[in-house]
């Protein structure tokens, strides 16, 4: 039997490269990230996606992320998603173009059958389009989720270095023991930056294989809502991925 541990709002972004004043496919995308809004709770949680998409359902492909931003204020998210300022030696002051949102949807952490899950089901865009496609967003999708120990043993450089990871409280800690990698078997692992995450591609049809429902953002999604939820201007990021699934 499926147990729902968590419900709210997801949605994806990417970041275009510093030199791209347009963005027309992947390989004009610096990152792609997923942003938690759980239900009840005033918190934000930001997590970059390695491979820079989703992973491959029909492979059951596996990637690696891992959360860099918990906020409590809005504006703290809407700071993190304004332009960013490079600076180098040799080329000077660069801006990094602000990030796009590129859908949004109804999420759970869901525990089966001895793993835990991240369900959505995407809302906004109402028809997906190349976007969607390439960054791997499909209308449902449910990954299998496994948290990283900090304190553990890993491969020379793999992950984040040591000065990044997650600090834990005792009582995180101690449920991770001896184990390299662990289900999530408690949201709270998300509210830590640093916490290092697999993903592993597990269904395309989520709802009935895990037999569950997961409540929509809004009755009604406005892109208009997901930008005043996140303290950010009407207007200051481009909305044609999230309406239209097209590159900008």
């Amino acid at each position: 039997m499926a147990r729902i541990r968590e419900t709210g709002d997801l949605s994806f972004w990417y970041q275009p490269r510093v030199t791209v004043d347009r963005v027309r496919g992947p390989d004009d995308v610096a990152r792609f990230y997923l942003l938690l809004e759980p239900a009840g709770r005033a918190i934000f949680r930001r997590v970059i996606v390695g491979r820079k998409r989703l992973p491959d359902v029909g492979a059951h492909e596996r990637t690696w992320g891992f959360v860099d931003l918990v906020a409590c204020r809005p504006e703290a998210v809407a700071d993190e998603l304004a332009p960013e300022t490079d600076e180098t030696r040799t080329r000077g002051v660069r801006v990094a173009p602000r990030a796009r949102p590129a859908g949004e949807a109804g999420y759970a952490i869901v525990e089966h059958a001895g793993h835990t899950h991240l369900v959505y089901v995407l809302e906004l865009p109402e028809a997906p389009g190349p976007v969607q496609h390439e960054l791997g967003i499909h209308r449902a999708m449910s990954m299998i989720v496994a948290v990283r120990n900090p304190e553990g043993a890993a491969p020379p450089a793999t992950g984040l270095p040591p000065g990044r990871r997650a600090h834990y409280p005792e009582q995180l800690q101690r449920a991770l023991g001896t184990r390299r990698f662990a289900p999530l078997d408690s949201p709270k692992f998300l509210d830590h930056p640093g916490t290092e995450l697999v993903l592993i591609a597990a269904s395309g049809d989520p709802l009935r294989e895990l037999g569950i429902d997961i409540p929509k953002c809004r009755e009604t999604p406005e892109p208009t809502d997901l930008l005043s939820r996140l303290g950010a201007e009407p207007g200051a990021h481009p909305l044609g991925p999230l309406l239209e699934g097209r590159w900008e």
